[in-house]
């Protein structure tokens, strides 16, 4: 209900004119000094909930990609960046991971503790080592560069170290420690609008001198920059990118690392990669060891 006065009626005339432009200038200066807390504010705001941390651990100023498809884009929060992290050296090529001249050497695996596994209860499906379905080569033959670790579909992948996320989803090659150019290899992607047949892989540095790659995650929960402790969850179980069933591909190697492992020839040159990539080592040397049954 309005409270208008009735019919024939006038509101009755403020006669206290002075007193009233007063007031109008109180309130005039009360909102721009509003005005100016305001400001304020906004210029503060970016200070409050900038991504200054996350850039500091990195080392690098983190630009997030588009992703390939907006209906992944929960799955697939996926960034490109190159740099050094902090106490880890010069910074590596950006294109193949190599060490830069005079950048210190890999860690030794007998260095490394703090490892759990990044699935409970698995089965060892395929060790790290030789194998005929393996794309890379070693002495001339096939070789699996990781284990691959199989309980089932939507299984939660936790990390195996604490560390800072490098990459997640499917733009992660720039992490992977090729030895080589990729640009043939992103511009092929782009072209002809693969990126979706990657696997969603997430690559973290463990802190040490190595980084843990993930590979066929069916979706992922952690974006570029987060923080992890070893245990924390990171996504679940799947079979993206070529693989036969729902399983985890880990690896382990170290952007110091001098040594290479080749790539199968026909794989390197259907997808133009790099020939080659800095030697994994086996993740087995550094996770506890196994129990009868399974992982434990």
């Amino acid at each position: 209900m309005r409270n208008d006065p009735p019919p024939g009626e006038h509101p009755p005339v403020l006669t206290l004119r002075r007193s009233n432009r007063r007031g109008r200038r109180a309130r005039s200066r009360r909102l721009s000094t509003a005005v100016l807390a305001g400001v304020a504010v906004l210029l503060a705001a970016p200070l409050v909930g900038s991504t200054a941390p996350r850039q500091q651990i990195l080392g690098v100023a983190v630009t997030a990609e588009p992703s390939p498809s907006s209906a992944l884009a929960t799955d697939d929060r996926s960034t490109g960046a190159s740099g050094r992290l902090p106490g880890r050296g010069p910074a590596p090529d950006p294109q193949g991971n190599r060490s830069a001249p005079g950048a210190r050497q890999a860690p030794p695996v007998d260095s490394l503790t703090g490892y759990a596994w990044p699935i409970r209860n698995a089965r060892l499906t395929q060790p790290f080592g030789p194998a005929a379905s393996g794309s890379r080569i070693v002495d001339g033959a096939p070789f699996h560069d990781g284990i691959d670790l199989a309980t089932f579909c939507g299984d939660s992948i936790v990390a195996a170290h604490d560390g800072v996320v490098m990459a997640a989803g499917r733009h992660y090659d720039a992490f992977m420690g090729w030895v080589g150019d990729l640009t043939a290899y992103t511009a092929r992607l782009d072209e002809k609008h693969l990126w979706l047949t990657l696997p969603n892989v997430i690559v973290i540095d463990d802190g040490n001198g190595y980084r843990s790659m993930y590979a066929h995650l069916r979706f992922v929960a952690v974006a570029v920059g987060d923080v992890v402790k070893a245990g924390d969850y990171l996504g679940s179980e799947g079979r993206t990118g070529n693989a036969s069933g729902c399983h985890l591909h880990y690896g382990l190697f170290s952007p110091y690392a001098v040594s290479t492992i080749g790539i199968d020839p026909v794989v390197a040159g259907h997808m133009l990669l790099p020939t080659a990539e800095l030697a994994r080592i086996d993740p087995l040397l550094v996770l506890p060891p196994l129990e009868a049954g399974g992982i434990k």
